[in-house]
């Protein structure tokens, strides 16, 4: 079968810098993903970069503690996703926690209200009692929202980790890794590791000042569970740092030590809790938390990581995975109707623009940022989905590739053509934006006229990146199960991907979309079976046996108490 998907092989590094008892083929892994020594390995908490590095960390961290100490109203403004959510419940909890009964939180509905904290919101709060006003995972693009809660009496304290513009808000405190100023090192914490950070400064307020006060008693690590699965659902590269907060996370999920609701959210999505990666938080825990925000309200996914018991835990999680189905059907019909609006543009690979935009007057706004990435995996392209809003705008998501800064490349067409956004914001790999109904041609055009010049044909190749051949005696489940446990993996960090050749004894369909298929090693007697999710059938056909190279995973299947290797395949060149 032919492809144009390239498989290379990641260049090899050698280190001698490995404890003897990780297996040869993990530290051939670590080392292709820049691991040059064992500590690097050591991802207890002490290595976490302290939160004085953080630029007004402690400035945040006094103010909050002046608002407990009085007593007062604390409104915490939180955002429609899964990092959103569980950075909202890390501070409710802790308030909860340390029995500050004046703390509220306010999200605001994606199809009413928008992104952030708006001026309607600020004035909301404000209503409600607050005197103090907590953005987490938004506010660093909220100039109006801000500027309105400082007007009617409101300090803000903005804690966010989304790439700012050229002026930063008029908040009381703007906490963000990614500020010009900050000399924080981890440029990548997700929104709920930024939360985080502020607890951690907090306590130390306490300690320090108020060393009999509850704040300075709590155990900030119990927010881990959280904290992991924010970070791994937001799809921030894992660096040394988030390598540590996903991995401390986890354990205490393992060891059941977390929200009843992370242990419902499991349950409905068939995992085991001692069992759990990073994976499972992604596949499993993230989407259906994010269904709520994405098709009705995202407080049922808040509410879920705040239950304190399990069955209460239990019947939310049962109506998020209902959401959750409801959003895979919405997404498959979007998916759909997005392949007709390219196929009405007759382009084919060659004619591809290096921007795909792609609109529907039936898209549902909520899932438009699923659809962009599917799009974006299978041309390869970054891809703009937009779908219609209320306010005389498009509503728009993007997903982009390796090598195209998303984020940067807007706020280019925003400079070359005002007109033509109202608003945007994001990171590299995925932004939103909203442009008028009136302007969508001449945004298509001020759009392709900078992606001509800032996406360079080179990094539209598509490439799978390979560690490399495994050996036949590294086919068994010491080396699988080593690197299961290796991780975590994810963004920047990925899953270790082999490739070899392999004689195809058997193949069979199993509900006409997973390919199950039987393979030989080339220079092995042994076989495995190995799995193919999720793949068109017409282009994944052999007359058995056959030959073909193939990328996979090694990964253990357990079915009815029994342990065997399994190849999970992910791209296949015959």
């Amino acid at each position: 079968m032919s492809s144009p998907i390239q498989i290379r092989r990641r260049e090899p590094r050698t280190t001698t810098n490995f404890p003897s008892h990780i297996p040869s083929v993990l530290q051939r892994v670590y080392a292709n993903r820049g691991v040059e020594h064992a500590e690097q390995l050591d991802l207890s908490a002490k290595g976490l970069v302290h939160y004085q590095q953080l630029t007004d960390c402690e400035r945040a961290a006094a103010r909050i503690a002046t608002a407990i100490m009085q007593g007062e109203s604390i409104c915490i403004c939180g955002d429609f996703d899964a990092d959103g959510a569980t950075s909202v419940a890390l501070l409710m909890s802790f308030f909860r926690d340390i029995q500050h009964a004046r703390a509220f939180y306010l999200v605001p509905n994606r199809f009413a209200d928008g992104y952030g904290l708006s001026a309607n919101l600020a004035e909301y709060a404000h209503k409600e009692g607050a005197n103090l006003l907590i953005t987490v995972d938004n506010g660093i693009s909220s100039h109006a929202g801000v500027q309105r809660a400082n007007d009617i009496g409101m300090n803000v304290i903005v804690t966010d980790h989304h790439l700012p513009g050229k002026e930063l808000p008029n908040a009381y405190a703007i906490v963000n890794p990614n500020r010009a100023d900050c000399c924080f090192p981890s440029k990548q914490l997700a929104g709920v590791g930024v939360a985080f950070y502020i607890l951690l400064a907090l306590r130390a307020w306490f300690r320090e000042h108020k060393p009999e006060h509850q704040a300075a008693q709590v155990n900030i690590a119990e927010y881990l569970d959280l904290v992991a699965l924010g970070t791994v659902a937001d799809v921030v590269p894992l660096d040394y740092n988030n390598r540590i907060l996903v991995r401390q996370g986890l354990a205490r999920i393992r060891e059941q030590r977390c929200r009843p609701g992370i242990l419902a959210l499991l349950a409905v999505g068939r995992r085991e809790a001692q069992q759990i990666t990073a994976t499972d938080l992604g596949f499993i825990v993230g989407p259906r938390i994010n269904a709520a925000g994405r098709l009705d309200d995202i407080q049922q996914g808040i509410e879920c990581l705040l239950a304190q018991d399990y069955p209460r835990a239990q019947m939310i999680a049962l109506r998020l995975d209902e959401l959750n189905q409801q959003r895979r059907s919405i997404e498959t019909d979007m998916q759909a109707e997005a392949q007709q609006c390219i196929a009405r543009l007759q382009l084919n690979e060659q004619s591809l623009p290096p921007i795909l935009t792609v609109y529907d007057e039936n898209f549902h706004q909520g899932v438009i940022g699923i659809v962009a990435g599917r799009l974006k995996e299978q041309f390869y392209r970054p891809t703009m989905v937009f779908a219609k809003g209320e306010d005389g705008c498009f509503k728009g998501s993007c997903r982009s590739v390796q090598g195209v800064h998303i984020r940067d490349l807007l706020e280019q067409v925003a400079a070359e053509a005002p007109e033509v956004i109202s608003k945007f914001g994001g990171h590299a790999m995925a932004a939103g934006l909203s442009v008028p109904e009136q302007h969508w041609e001449a945004f298509n055009q001020a759009l392709q006229s900078v992606a001509a010049r800032w996406v360079p044909q080179e990094v539209l190749a598509r490439v799978v990146w390979s560690d490399g051949e495994l050996a036949a005696h590294e086919f068994n489940l010491d080396v699988a199960t080593a690197l299961q446990h290796g991780g975590p993996w994810g963004q920047g960090f990925p899953q270790p991907l082999f490739d070899g050749e392999f004689t195809i004894l058997q193949e069979r369909w199993l509900k006409d979309v997973h390919l199950k298929l039987v393979l030989q090693p080339h220079g092995s007697r042994e076989t495995f079976d190995a799995i193919a999710f999720n793949v068109p059938r017409a282009g994944w056909q052999w007359h058995s046996p056959g030959s073909a190279r193939m990328v996979y995973r090694l990964d253990i299947n357990e079915f009815r108490g029994q342990r065997n290797v399994q190849l999970l395949i992910e791209h296949v060149e015959a």
